[in-house]
């Protein structure tokens, strides 16, 4: 090429570079008036030959330099055109096509430059058409114009044109390296990255900090294998990057969002000097890790250390308190966010409304959003969510609306949270609204938000609108299935819930943590232990039986279904200390009476150092209540309440339940009152408590001003009060709850029946007790038990065996309450073989170990039946520990045979067991009277004074009129007492002509007799019945209820009054039920 060839060549390339300079636009040189300067150009086509142009080709590496060439004036005539305007309307290429019509080619630099200005202008096609003129001219080796075109394809996106380019390159530059590395990683195409990176590796190409930050970049995208990881991190440290921040910084990020949370420690601790993004990225991968509390210390690290937080920092750490409910401290913090002056930053601002809210706060949280400058989606998301979390579901659709009007698109977040505000106020056509504006907007496909309106639809009840979008979604979500399963399982569908687990699976799903809970509480609320059992073989071949969330579940299943050694193994089997679960097995323990088991559990639980929650805290005080254990329940509520739960309902309830249930009736109404937001629970512990402690009339009082509050009131409040007016045998203020659960639909439930049948059975109706029985759609084992037992108490022996058998055949499994029932009745009619093959059944058929009140049925059984010295034997050879009621019943029955010497035997033990008891003495008194010991008898009376006990007087009552009169023995305090003593004279002597003789002396000596007035020794039922037929129809029969068990005296006198009345005459005492007929016992005399 000659000098003018040359020349020309660069004064061309001079222009371009005028025009594509990259000064501020307004100097450009408008390209215009480059075309016209060039025009004016004379230039001689014959010189231009092909060979000079071959020359110019080979010299174009010497040629293509970043600045002209040229001589310094017809670079500054370029330059001056190029300050004098901005106009920039036309083509580069019209540029390079008239340099072809004037002849001249274009070298290298040429291209570069036009390049570059398709690159600055955003003239993308014909940068396209200047990539077809560089591979036509021969440049596609040059390695500038190659980076270029790279630079090229990354800014028009094509990330396939730009891998294509790098793979085409014949020598490829670091820097290509890195911009193919970084498009990787801004797609989150983790494989790709590592896949680059490997290949570096192979062709042994040196990365340098930006390429080792790319790639730790690329792998935080989470699931990369630790080998990986480490490799990774052995070379930059290999290549001296150990203490570089822009490759630590990534680095840590990247352990934090792959699980390795010790390995990210490292490299911070690591660290000669730290940045505020080094803070940033331990402080919230310590928050997203769930180590929160470690996120937090370390930001106070680095705020002792003097350092400024960043408002990144700020945003994590404010996170970090929002997760673990540190409100506290986030509200300091929001202080120091004033004074640091970040309170206009949107990020921070954003974590402080997600705070508030979550703390309730709402008044705060408006606050700092309507002080944000520039509110961003998150901004009103957060607040959204907040609201709709807490039940201001109206308040989240107001926000939903100014959101818009502020012109700013909702995200599925925004919607998701919407829906979840729908859900909560089961506002179903509002959120069908939205579910529209969903489909319009192109987001109804979201994973998120697929959820969310299938969840709407659930709770508002519409299962079948669900089961429809369900089949309309994308069925691979587990999700989706998961909350069809709790769809159907508020239903109580267990056919349904199964038929979708079943289906799930057959399509190929996985069951994931979330499934099996599921379908496990559908178990647990049908009692379907076998299909739970089912289920639990299959969580054990997908290896879930070691999640926490799983085995929680199993063992409340378990639990609650009775079979407590399975749930407590799976406890045993857990690595993780979980408060959920523990406390899941102390409720079942406590659900099942296994009262000291579940202290035991409560106080091994806190020697592991797992801090209790609510639920494990009532559970323990409920455990004590069982128990009577006063001292020990207040020392755990005092723990309940430093642990922050003195206000909590749950611990209040189960409060409530230990001092009514231990009889404390004031402090149980004192903690009853102290509960700020009293529920059901509230109302029904207090109930049962006062029921279960003999303070029935207390507990009828509280279940009428509930009643009178119109509260709701449930099975479990119909239970207790029913029981009360069982225990006080208050037969027609039980009927009027039998008519209110009538009315309210509980009649059908199995619980509320069975407590009827003890009513009417305990209140001497057994025909209706029966009725109540036999109309029973389904019974369970209490409803046989409950029947079985009241045929038992009204001597029904033959009747009660009979629904035993019955029982069997029916394959009702009998269990410990069964056979008190059954051994009772064998007892009433003295059937001693057959009662003695009943207990051994126990173990024998069974399976049952018989229980202390089991031993004491078989005493009462042989000692009824005269055969004492047999008595005393099984006694003696019992495999565990007689208790009080052993001796007690043994006693008794030498009182009837008259057997002093197995009497004092079976006193002397009962006196050490139970040496405040007074009927023991009373006993023992009555066995030295009735034998003409009076001496012993003082003795034993000396000693109860001694003592300091006192004997329970003798009580019957009766309710006349809807009034109940009491009567003590002697009793003269009640207003008709003159009438009711002499029509009792006139009943005695017609049951004295009709055979009675008195016995009523047997008790007393000869001084005693004449001590004490005729009225002195006239025991309270007597007057009763006295009343009784003094003031009820002809037609009522008489129901009497004592404290203590009916003398013989009494027992025969009542008989003759049957007769000479014509009257039926039901007395209740503290053993069983008397039908007085025509002057016959129900018990045949045998009590």
């Amino acid at each position: 090429m000659n000098e003018t060839e040359t020349a020309l060549v660069i004064t061309t390339n001079n222009y371009l570079y005028a025009y594509f300079s990259p000064l501020s636009a307004s100097l450009l040189l408008p390209l215009h008036q480059v075309l016209f300067c060039f025009t004016q150009m004379q230039i001689p086509k014959s010189s231009f030959s092909q060979t000079h142009f071959r020359q110019s080709q080979g010299n174009t590496k010497s040629e293509a330099t970043w600045l002209p060439h040229g001589s310094c004036a017809e670079n500054n005539t370029a330059l001056s055109y190029a300050y004098s305007s901005d106009d920039r309307d036309a083509n580069g290429m019209d540029f390079l096509h008239l340099m072809e019509e004037r002849g001249v080619r274009a070298n290298s630099q040429t291209y570069l430059l036009l390049l570059e200005g398709c690159l600055s202008s955003g003239s993308f096609p014909d940068g396209w058409k200047l990539h077809a003129k560089i591979l036509k001219m021969g440049f596609c080796a040059e390695v500038v114009l190659c980076e270029r075109l790279m630079d090229l394809y990354i800014a028009l996106g094509d990330l396939d044109g730009t891998v294509k380019m790098f793979d085409e390159m014949p020598v490829r530059t670091l820097s290509c390296w890195n911009k193919v590395l970084h498009r990787f990683v801004a797609g989150k195409m983790t494989d790709q990255v590592l896949g680059l990176f490997r290949r570096m590796v192979r062709e042994k190409v040196k990365p340098d900090e930006k390429t080792y930050a790319g790639v730790l970049r690329g792998c935080s995208g989470g699931d990369v294998p630790f080998y990986y990881v480490e490799q990774i991190h052995a070379r930059t440290i290999s290549h001296g990057y150990e203490n570089s921040l822009s490759v630590c910084n990534p680095l840590i990020d990247m352990y934090f969002k792959n699980g390795f949370l010790n390995s990210a420690k490292k490299v911070f601790d690591s660290l000669k000097k730290r940045d505020s993004v080094s803070w940033v990225a331990m402080i919230s991968g310590l928050s997203r890790s769930g180590c929160e509390e470690e996120g937090v210390l370390l930001f106070c690290q680095m705020h002792t250390l003097g350092l400024y937080p960043t408002p990144y920092i700020f945003s994590s750490v404010l996170s970090a308190c929002t997760k673990i409910e540190l409100f506290k401290l986030g509200e300091q913090l929001h202080c120091l966010v004033l004074k640091q002056g970040f309170s206009s930053e949107t990020y921070v601002c954003n974590a402080l409304v997600t705070l508030y809210s979550r703390m309730g706060n709402f008044i705060s949280a408006e606050q700092v959003f309507n002080a944000i400058l520039q509110r961003d989606e998150v901004s009103y998301n957060s607040l959204i969510s907040g609201l709709a979390q807490q039940g201001y579901s109206d308040r989240a659709l107001g926000l939903f609306k100014k959101m818009c009007l502020d012109c700013l698109k909702p995200d599925c977040v925004t919607l998701a949270s919407i829906l979840s505000a729908c859900s909560s106020v089961g506002a179903l056509q509002v959120g069908k609204q939205f579910h529209s504006y969903a489909i319009k907007a192109g987001m109804s496909s979201d994973i998120i938000l697929e959820g969310s309106l299938l969840d709407l639809y659930v709770k508002c009840s519409d299962v079948k609108t669900a089961h429809e979008f369900f089949l309309s979604t994308d069925t691979d979500n587990v999700v989706l299935w998961n909350v069809m399963l709790v769809a159907y399982g508020q239903m109580d569908n267990l056919d349904e819930s199964f038929k979708i687990f079943t289906q799930m699976q057959m399509q190929g799903i996985v069951p994931n943590e979330f499934t099996y809970p599921s379908i496990l509480r559908i178990c647990s609320s049908l009692k379907a232990l076998d299909l739970g059992e089912q289920i639990h073989t299959q969580v054990l071949k997908t290896g879930f039986q070691l999640n926490v969330y799983v085995s929680s579940v199993l063992i409340d299943m378990y639990a609650k279904l009775g079979n407590l050694y399975t749930a407590l193994k799976i406890l045993r089997r857990l690595k993780e200390k979980d408060v959920v679960s523990w406390t899941a097995m102390i409720a079942g323990y406590v659900q099942h009476e296994k009262f000291a088991e579940a202290l035991n559990l409560f106080k091994e639980m806190q020697d592991e150092g797992i801090q209790s929650d609510n639920i494990g805290f009532a559970s323990a005080i409920s455990a004590c209540a069982g128990i009577r254990a006063l001292d020990q329940g207040r020392q755990i509520h005092a723990q309940a309440c430093v642990s922050g739960y003195s206000d909590d309902n749950s611990v209040g309830n189960a409060l409530v339940g230990l001092y009514a249930r231990c009889g404390k009736v004031r402090q149980a109404y004192f903690a009853f009152d102290k509960i700020f937001a009293k529920d059901n629970i509230s109302w029904n512990s207090l109930i049962s408590g006062f029921a279960q402690s003999g303070h029935c009339e207390d507990a009828l009082s509280v279940f009428s001003q509930m009643n009178n509050a119109a509260l709701e009131i449930n099975s479990f409040t119909f239970g207790p009060a029913l029981s009360a007016a069982a225990n006080i045998a208050k037969v027609k203020l039980g009927k009027q709850i039998h008519a209110m659960i009538l009315k309210t639909g509980y009649d059908s439930e199995a619980e509320v029946s069975n407590v009827l049948i003890t009513l009417y059975a305990k209140c001497g109706t057994i025909e209706d007790a029966e009725r109540q029985f036999l109309e029973m759609p389904e019974k369970n084992e209490v409803s046989w038990n409950a029947m079985l037992t009241g045929y038992s108490q009204h001597g029904r022996g033959f009747e009660a065996l009979t629904l035993f058998e019955d029982m069997k055949q029916l394959d009702v499994l009998p269990n410990h309450v069964t056979f008190v029932g059954v051994l009772s009745a064998c007892s009433h009619v003295g059937l001693v073989d057959e009662g003695i093959n009943y207990f051994q059944s126990m173990s024998e058929v069974h399976g049952l170990v018989p229980k202390p009140e089991h031993y004491a049925s078989v005493v009462d059984l042989l000692g009824r039946s005269g055969l004492l010295n047999r008595a005393k034997r099984f006694v003696e050879e019992m495999p565990i520990q007689p208790d009080a009621m052993v001796w007690r019943t043994l006693l008794s029955a030498s009182i009837v045979h008259n057997n002093i010497d197995i009497g004092e035997f079976a006193a002397s033990y009962l006196l050490k067991l139970e040496p405040e008891d007074s009927a023991t003495y009373v006993l023992l008194s009555n066995m030295y009277a009735v034998t003409g010991k009076w001496g012993c008898r003082d003795r034993t009376r000396q000693m109860m004074k001694d003592r300091g006990v006192k004997k329970e007087p003798g009580r019957s009552w009766i309710e006349v009129n809807n009034s109940v009169h009491a009567f003590f023995a002697g009793d003269h305090k009640h207003p008709h007492a003159d009438k009711i003593y002499e029509y009792l004279s006139d009943l005695s002597e017609k049951a004295a002509e009709n055979g009675y003789i008195p016995q009523t002396n047997s008790l007393l000596n000869d001084v005693e007799r004449r001590q004490k007035g005729p009225t002195q020794i006239i025991h309270s039922e007597k007057l009763a019945i006295a009343f009784a037929l003094l003031s009820l129809p002809s037609s009522t029969p008489i129901h009497v209820f004592k404290n203590l068990r009916v003398c013989g005296d009494c027992h025969n006198w009542i008989k003759h009054v049957s007769k000479i009345s014509d009257r039926v005459i039901v007395v209740r005492d503290s053993y069983r039920f008397h039908h007085f007929k025509d002057g016959i016992c129900s018990c045949k005399d045998y009590w």
